[in-house]
């Protein structure tokens, strides 16, 4: 099947795209690089357009747009859609996405970005929210309901993509059995508000007895998201710090304002709350998708896997761990140590903060089933973070 890889209503390149794979096997021609997802740009060759690593990567692009493998209780998904792997859901709303602007126009149709794009027009969302999020083992039936942003949601959390008032919002559970992941966002929110950081405001919701976080969509039917990930990936790779400083100075060349601040900012977040999967694809920054000017460091968002939530054991309180520093796991300890000046944080303004977040972990622990033991170690470890950075501001020059 001949498809366009459209931005909006901009024409980017023409190809043949199988559907039972996900592939595009051809390229007839490319119309303008510059309006390709940024990833491409790096592997276009102008005279050889069917170049294998262009054309793969195209492929793989877009499959990344969908649900991922490893996506949480992904078979019981799959079997409550009547589908049987995710790359089917691709084809079932042009691959549109409330991350980006990208879709696949069938060649020959008259349809426009503004018939159907998410951001304007609503879409179908209550049996899909109750076929990712419910502990309900039934099936959906309708095929309207696939047409949705549920389909290209990536990482490994249940979530789904609702409207509320006119607002797109996405919900996100925990993991498995575990319910820490959407208090952590909540907490992650509201460090970030009195620090004055820029972020995604995040806040505990219920679905039918499920403790879910609940946060805005941050991106216009004008704008993208570029993760660090695109970004790193046309610039030299050195695997220490150097692509640290590499990607500040990509961020100040495109006239972001105080990039490297913010950057640190997010790195600062990750400090206190010991967030452990800071990764290339869940930060980077907002381009314009008319004007492909880079507007800003994408705010704060994804802070869910902190606070040793995956080692936490009932009778030993974790005060270490290590976080990601761009490609290198580090120690918390040593990744703060990028921070330039420790001494424009007012630390005080976190006063109060574990005795907040231990009121909100008692305020759902009817649904959450937390032991109070449990509860009381998080908050000695926010708390110890808390300090140790305090005494790192008061130490530093």
């Amino acid at each position: 099947m001949k498809r366009i890889l459209m931005n909006k209503n901009k024409e980017v390149l023409v190809a043949e795209y199988d559907a039972a794979t996900s592939v595009f096997t051809r390229i007839y021609e490319v119309n303008d690089i510059n309006y390709a997802p940024y990833i491409l740009k790096s592997f276009y060759i102008e005279n050889d357009i069917n170049d294998t690593p262009f054309r793969t990567n195209l492929s793989e692009w877009f499959k990344g747009r969908g649900i991922p493998s490893w996506r949480d209780k992904l078979d019981l998904l799959l079997h409550r859609l009547n589908i049987t792997a995710p790359y089917e859901l691709l084809d079932k709303a042009f691959g549109l996405s409330l991350s980006d602007q990208y879709w696949l126009k069938p060649d020959g149709s008259n349809i426009s970005y503004d018939d159907i794009n998410f951001f304007d027009n609503d879409f179908d969302y209550a049996e899909f929210m109750e076929a990712s999020l419910s502990t309900n083992s039934k099936a959906i039936t309708k095929e309207a309901s696939l047409k949705t942003p549920n389909n290209t949601t990536d990482g490994m959390l249940k979530k789904a993509w609702i409207i509320d008032n006119g607002t797109r919002y996405l919900l996100k559970g925990g993991y498995k059995n575990e319910t820490l992941q959407p208090f952590n966002e909540v907490l992650a929110s509201e460090i970030c508000k009195r620090l004055g950081f820029n972020h995604v405001e995040y806040t505990i919701d219920t679905y039918k007895d499920i403790v879910v976080s609940k946060c805005p969509c941050f991106i216009t039917k004008d704008t993208e998201l570029v993760t660090c990930y695109q970004i790193r990936n046309d610039m030299k790779r050195y695997d220490n710090i150097k692509d640290y400083e590499e990607y500040i100075k990509k961020l100040e060349e495109h006239n972001i304002k105080n990039a490297r601040e913010k950057v640190e900012n997010m790195f600062i977040l990750d400090y206190l709350i010991m967030n452990e999967d800071r990764h290339l694809n869940n930060f980077g920054i907002i381009r314009d998708v008319n004007t492909l000017e880079w507007l800003d460091v994408a705010p704060i968002f994804d802070n869910g896997q902190s606070l040793n939530i995956e080692y936490y054991d009932e009778e030993e309180l974790h005060i270490s761990g290590s976080g990601r520093l761009f490609y290198e796991v580090k120690p918390f300890d040593e990744i703060i140590k990028i921070v330039k000046d420790l001494k424009r944080i007012d630390i005080s303004k976190l006063d109060g903060i574990v005795e907040w977040f231990d009121n909100l972990l008692h305020k759902y622990q009817y649904l959450t089933k937390m032991s109070d033991k449990r509860i009381e170690r998080l908050c000695i470890l926010l708390n110890r973070q808390i300090n140790k950075l305090k005494d790192l501001i008061l130490n530093s020059n």
